[in-house]
């Protein structure tokens, strides 16, 4: 796969590198877009239907800036003209995509079940009986103690951020809110993983499509970085950073091209890892040091929130969501027998899954194969470029591809 002969996909500069601390060196030519923001989501649900989360806050987002009046008695329309009434209730509704306006008893007794707040997701509702309901967007921060949301309580609809879970919310106690799920949401589908390339020597990220050929390439990096990719903003999936070993920096980028975050992290010897490690769509960073063979990971790319120690030397660390419930976690690949050994912890090594995959010599990887939602183990293949991803704890192989050149440093994501 030489770069000369490279198809353009979508061409954009490349940032140039970092004015004084020379951070970041971008390659001086034009390259393809290896990542487009992603694009508006297209309502697809039916009345009364199925509705997926994003769908829901595109919904909440049509009456915000219109500055509708806020009536219990009056009616404004969704963007397919279908009416509802213009209050707090009539508000999750219309971004329910339901067929009637229920008042906040009617959300609670008939269209919803309750969750415990710690599991509140984009489209769930905090609801007030007799008065009040609003619809949760995010958690702001990774204590899960503030959030931003949609509410209609006034004129006109509000989007609120940085509002504490614990504290008064639309002048409502808290204690009267329950988290409340719509029965008929359901989570977004997910990005499948495809193979890609770092190519050191031009310090090029090179990625696949879902039927192994090329997707789009993009310069980031210097000489001697170690290759990352991940969702830094939690916004539009995956894109590049590089570790710098020499500085023990992460240079993360959320366009593929210049520098959003840079941060020190860990001691000379550590391997770089990424993930989200507390569930709230974002990923940050850790590292792996070998010589206690510990994980150090960060919810804030600055402070060791966990500490999990796991494996034995001489093994290659791995993190990926090992059981799909939105956290990843750590694991190790030995390779003396050619296993991997996870655990779905957070404060502990202990192994919940053991997955004997690839030959000696294979360099370990993990993906979402099947856009399932669970991460699976899988392997590169350095003296024939081919990947191999397996079926969830098990040996059988369900992805494939053969990308890149030798020498290359295999990378994995959902572009």
């Amino acid at each position: 796969m030489p770069s000369s002969t490279l198809p353009r996909l979508a061409h954009v500069a490349l940032a140039a590198s970092l004015a004084a601390s020379g951070a970041i060196a971008a390659t001086a030519v034009t390259a393809t877009a290896a990542h487009a923001a992603t694009a508006a989501v297209s309502a697809s649900s039916s009345i009364d239907g199925k509705v997926t989360r994003s769908e829901v806050i595109q919904r909440a987002q049509y009456w915000l800036g219109k500055s509708i009046p806020y009536s219990q008695g009056s009616w404004y329309a969704d963007s397919s003209g279908r009416n509802y009434r213009t209050d707090c209730s009539g508000y999750v509704s219309m971004a329910w995509h339901l067929g009637a306006s229920p008042n906040t008893q009617g959300i609670a007794d008939s269209y919803t079940y309750e969750i415990p707040r710690s599991e509140l997701k984009a489209g769930d509702v905090l609801n007030s009986y007799y008065n009040h309901v609003l619809i949760f967007e995010k958690w702001d921060n990774a204590a899960h103690s503030t959030f931003s949301y949609y509410s209609f309580g006034s004129t006109p609809v509000k989007h609120v951020t940085g509002a504490s879970i614990n504290g008064t919310l639309d002048s409502h106690p808290n204690s009267e809110y329950k988290a409340l799920r719509y029965k008929n949401i359901v989570d977004d589908s997910k990005t499948r993983s495809t193979a890609g390339v770092y190519r050191s020597g031009e310090s090029v990220f090179y990625i696949s499509n879902a039927s192994g050929g090329l997707a789009g390439y993009s310069g980031f990096g210097a000489s001697g970085d170690v290759p990352l990719t991940g969702d830094w903003d939690g916004k539009n999936g995956d894109t590049f950073g590089v570790y710098r070993p020499s500085d023990q920096t992460f240079y993360l980028s959320n366009d593929n091209g210049s520098v959003a975050q840079a941060r020190k992290f860990g001691n000379p010897g550590d391997v770089p890892v990424t993930g989200d490690w507390d569930g709230d769509g974002t990923d940050t960073i850790g590292v792996y040091r070998p010589s206690d063979q510990t994980f150090y990971l960060s919810n804030d790319n600055a402070t060791v929130s966990y500490a999990v120690k796991m494996g034995n030397p001489d093994d290659k660390p791995i993190v990926g969501d090992w059981d799909g419930d939105g956290k990843d976690t750590v694991g190790v690949y030995r390779p003396s027998d050619q296993t991997f050994y996870l655990t779905d912890s957070t404060t502990s090594g202990s192994v919940d899954h053991k997955v004997m995959f690839g030959n000696p010599g294979d360099v370990p990887i993990k993906g979402d194969w099947d856009g399932s939602g669970t991460d699976k183990v899988g392997v590169y293949r350095p003296d024939t470029s081919d990947f191999f991803g397996a079926a969830k704890d098990s040996g059988t192989v369900i992805y494939s591809a053969r990308f890149g050149n030798p020498g290359d440093t295999p990378i994995t994501g959902g572009w």
